[in-house]
């Protein structure tokens, strides 16, 4: 009898699903996505992305509060489809890649909120580092791909001001308001591959 119930036992525990561990994961750059889009001339949005970024996302599915992320783009890599536009955005006027190349995001704190997290960190950009919060949708449950790794995913949205940053540069319209807004919203989609 003892020997049913023991092997009763062990069948139970093989049926439970496997608890997580907490794990590091490198950004996958080829597939993700960051971008944003921003008012032009009042009238539409322009919406543009960076094309070199690279990171880890720390994972810890028992206390996602232990959980980090630390980010950091090429702003040389910026493409809002326009080269001509690229490049003013390259320039002192913006971005000014040549003195400031690489924007990162760090983060400070990861709290549950509703379904999703709210992801709190500093974004240094320009040479000026302020507090930013992103609401992020995720992360999904591993997944293996093809070639034996293991994948999740999430996405996030959020908004800066320009200016916080030191990004000022602008032109009045005759008809009132100007060429660019301030507000700038965050659209971010991230493919992670676990470390080995």
């Amino acid at each position: 009898m003892n020997r049913i119930i023991s092997t009763l036992a062990a069948l139970a525990l093989l049926t439970l699903p496997v608890l997580a561990q907490a794990a590091t994961y490198n950004i996958d750059p080829e597939h993700s996505y960051t971008g944003f889009k921003v008012r032009h001339l009042m009238v539409s949005n322009v919406k543009g992305s960076f094309g070199k970024v690279q990171g880890t996302v720390f994972i810890d599915d028992q206390d996602l509060s232990k959980s980090t992320v630390n980010v950091s783009i090429d702003t040389s890599s910026i493409d809002t489809g326009v080269a001509k536009r690229d490049n003013h955005l390259r320039s002192p006027d913006f971005f000014d890649v040549g003195k400031y190349p690489t924007m990162t995001f760090v983060s400070t704190k990861v709290a549950k909120s509703g379904s999703g997290l709210k992801v709190s960190g500093n974004l240094t950009l320009h040479g000026v580092t302020r507090p930013v919060v992103l609401d992020v949708e995720g992360p999904s449950a591993e997944s293996k791909d093809p070639w034996g790794n293991f994948r999740r995913g999430a996405s996030a949205t959020g908004s800066i001001n320009r200016k916080d940053f030191g990004l000022a540069w602008n032109k009045a319209l005759e008809t009132g308001g100007v060429a660019v807004g301030e507000e700038v919203h965050l659209i971010i989609e991230v493919e992670m591959i676990k470390a080995k």
